[in-house]
């Protein structure tokens, strides 16, 4: 990801635009095509003073680019409005949250929380080599036994 740079957003505006049409999946055919709220938020990037516009996620991008909020399961429409207009209501209520940027520029938007946070990729690759290592650590002392054994043996 590269929104890796942490930073304070305020908003300047959230707006629920008309229904906008969105796939249900990548790939979807037309009849999996369904209108849905869209959701707008326009916030001042403290570190630069750009005007940009935040995402829920890396993944709420690459659905759908016009929107900064994303339902997952779209299937009751009253429900994704009232969630939708819920989370316009704590955007005016909270004005002021930490969100990540692209410290690099090829990115001018934001996001609000990262899929993929550096804690869980230590953890993701930590556990997997200490399992390897302790494996490892095994093989070789077994190996060690057995050496020792033949040793013996022979004496």
């Amino acid at each position: 990801s590269v929104w890796t740079k942490e930073s304070v957003c305020k908003v300047l505006k959230a707006n629920i635009k008309d229904k906008v049409f969105c796939p249900n999946s990548e790939g979807a055919e037309d009849e999996e095509i369904f209108p849905y709220p869209c959701l707008q938020v326009w916030v001042n990037l403290t570190a630069s003073g750009q005007e940009v516009m935040l995402y829920q996620t890396e993944d709420t991008l690459e659905r759908n680019h016009k929107c900064s909020y994303v339902p997952d399961k779209l299937e009751n429409s009253k429900e994704v409005k009232a969630r939708i207009e819920t989370i316009a209501s704590n955007f005016k209520k909270y004005q002021t949250f930490p969100c990540y940027y692209d410290p690099g520029g090829t990115q001018t938007n934001v996001i609000l929380s990262r899929l993929y946070p550096s804690k869980g990729l230590l953890f993701a690759f930590l556990w997997p080599t200490l399992m390897f290592t302790g494996g490892c650590l095994i093989v070789v002392l077994v190996k060690i036994s057995q050496y020792v054994s033949v040793l013996s043996a022979w004496q």
